[in-house]
């Protein structure tokens, strides 16, 4: 396929709260790509004109305004819109690189069984490697010879090709996890259903953290969804060694209360739909456990 031509295979899903400025920048760089993808933005209620300025400036996009933040599963939302075979998640502070969506569609064309593409992030200004890649490309998990790269026991919705019916069958973000490490349940759920996970390392998305990151919330609910997870889907004694290794681990702050305490405050809700996977894949996420422990990407701080 010629890459000057557009390709029509993937859309581009891009969820926005309160950052106008930082999501026309990345619309205004997507509506640049080679490939011409459909672009669905879903503003999770901003207050600072975002939806307005993006009906103004881009209305070739399709714009979603329900009224109310979503978090995650304003996502959902997004690929209801949906109707080509992959869609490329995005934040309103990432973009993905010229060609990345073509080679991943392609990548995604002749492996019917991959679910999803995850690409090498660069930060920007400065044009580093985000700290996540290593863990990435040095995956411990094994895999069929068909995957372009390494497989993964997750994904990073910012930098991720899905195929769209793949999405589908895993139910989307769930909406109980709202936002945070919300990756990491629909992943599960998907190897739990036999699709598989790859790092694709000709692919490429630039990320500029935005300066309106509250990076103590975020890791409020980035420690929250991880306990909720480990409930939700792992064993019991696996739960419980998890959960004794955060407690002793994370920082002994007032985030790290906060975090526990509304984990504590949701388990009612978790038990009743707790579903543990099977020893196959649990030890797969053990052996991913062990590897992230060692990340620099993979700390809760901030």
């Amino acid at each position: 396929m010629n890459p000057g031509r557009p390709d029509g295979r993937t859309t581009v899903v891009v969820i926005t709260h309160n950052r106008r400025d930082e999501l026309l920048r990345t619309l205004a760089l997507l509506r640049r790509l080679p490939e011409r993808p459909p672009v669905v933005v879903t503003d999770n209620a901003s207050g600072d004109g975002t939806a307005e300025a993006v009906a103004r400036d881009f209305p070739e996009m399709t714009l979603l305004r329900p009224g109310r933040n979503l978090g995650a599963v304003g996502r959902n939302l997004a690929v209801r819109q949906v109707r080509t075979p992959y869609v490329a998640f995005c934040d309103d502070d990432s973009w993905w690189e010229p060609g990345s969506l073509r080679r991943a569609a392609d990548l995604l064309d002749t492996r019917p069984r991959l679910a999803g593409v995850t690409a090498r992030i660069v930060v920007e200004p400065d044009g580093t490697e985000d700290p996540v890649v290593r863990e990435l490309r040095e995956s411990p998990l094994p895999g069929p010879d068909w995957l372009p790269g390494p497989a993964l026991g997750s994904f990073l919705a910012a930098a991720t090709v899905l195929r769209t019916d793949a999405f589908r069958a895993g139910g989307g973000f769930h909406p109980g996890l709202w936002l945070g490490g919300e990756e990491e349940l629909l992943a599960c759920d998907l190897l739990r259903q036999g699709w598989w996970l790859a790092y694709g390392e000709d692919l490429t998305v630039h990320h500029q953290a935005s300066r309106l990151r509250d990076s103590t919330a975020r890791r409020v609910l980035g420690l929250r969804n991880t306990l909720w997870f480990t409930w939700l889907r792992r064993p019991l004694l696996p739960a419980l060694r998890r959960t004794g290794h955060l407690i002793r681990t994370v920082p002994h702050d007032a985030a790290s209360v906060r975090a526990f305490a509304r984990a504590t405050a949701g388990l009612p809700w978790v038990l009743r739909q707790r579903d543990p996977v099977p020893p196959e894949l649990e030890h797969r996420i053990a052996a991913l456990e062990r590897a992230r422990r060692t990340s620099p990407a993979r700390r809760y701080v901030g």
